[in-house]
């Protein structure tokens, strides 16, 4: 689904062969919401510079500008009108990929400072005989079996096509991001300054997790898709 280019700056930089756009093809609201496929070289499609983010620097992130762009009916993908449903049934998919995604760099995060405290030896003692410290590992990773844990449950409740699959998805994806962040966060912590050095790599995996929490719905909006769907019950 993707192919290398090479921009002005000769830097090689990754494209999508073809997106998928939801565009309006019929009345006001969702019903109103056409998929389409769009292949990159269509007349009149093109895409902005490639965006300085925070983190996440490994996956290219551009506009998409449309200018006078037709595509023929055979690239619709599905009926009309069903365009938002196929957005709406790919989401809870999608938020338990960036669940799992922020449970592995949590993870890594963890295991790294592991690592690190095993060998940091300050005032003659080494990190890991303060007990303090090891609370903190402790809490860590209990956090994190906990996300992933529930993970799996949400995951089984999707392939089983289970009736509380949105609202699990929902809060697994809240879950897992906000725990995945917090161990990296703390493990930040735990290597003190060295934390903040590139060399150690902690801080890249807290700049990549931080969107976590925004992707596929921001983890407010899950709170309100839970909500909902718990009030809906009664």
């Amino acid at each position: 689904m993707s192919s290398r280019v090479q921009n002005n700056s000769s830097q090689e930089q990754v494209l999508a062969t073809f997106i998928i756009v939801m565009a309006r093809s019929g009345e006001a609201g969702p019903r109103g919401i056409s998929a389409f496929v769009v292949e990159k070289d269509t007349a009149g499609l093109s895409f902005g510079a490639n965006e300085k983010k925070m983190g996440w620097n490994a996956q290219p992130t551009r506009s998409v500008i449309f200018d006078s762009v037709r595509v023929p009916v055979d690239n619709r993908l599905g009926p009309e009108g069903r365009g938002f449903n196929i957005a709406m049934a790919g989401l809870d998919g999608g938020r338990l990929n960036i669940a799992a995604c922020s449970l592995g760099g949590g993870q890594n995060a963890l295991d790294r400072t592991i690592t690190y405290m095993r060998d940091r030896r300050p005032f003659g003692k080494l990190l890991t005989d303060f007990q303090a410290l090891q609370f903190r590992l402790a809490d860590m990773a209990s956090e994190l079996e906990a996300a992933r844990t529930f993970l799996w449950r949400a995951a089984c409740a999707l392939d089983a096509e289970a009736p509380d699959a949105t609202r699990l998805c929902a809060m697994a994806k809240r879950l897992a991001t906000d725990s995945g962040f917090r161990v990296a966060n703390d493990a930040l912590q735990l290597h003190g300054g060295y934390g903040y050095l590139s060399e150690y790599a902690i801080e890249k995996i807290v700049r990549d997790l931080r969107v976590h929490q925004i992707l596929e719905g921001t983890n407010e909006i899950m709170r309100i898709i839970i909500a909902r769907s718990l009030l809906d019950q009664r």
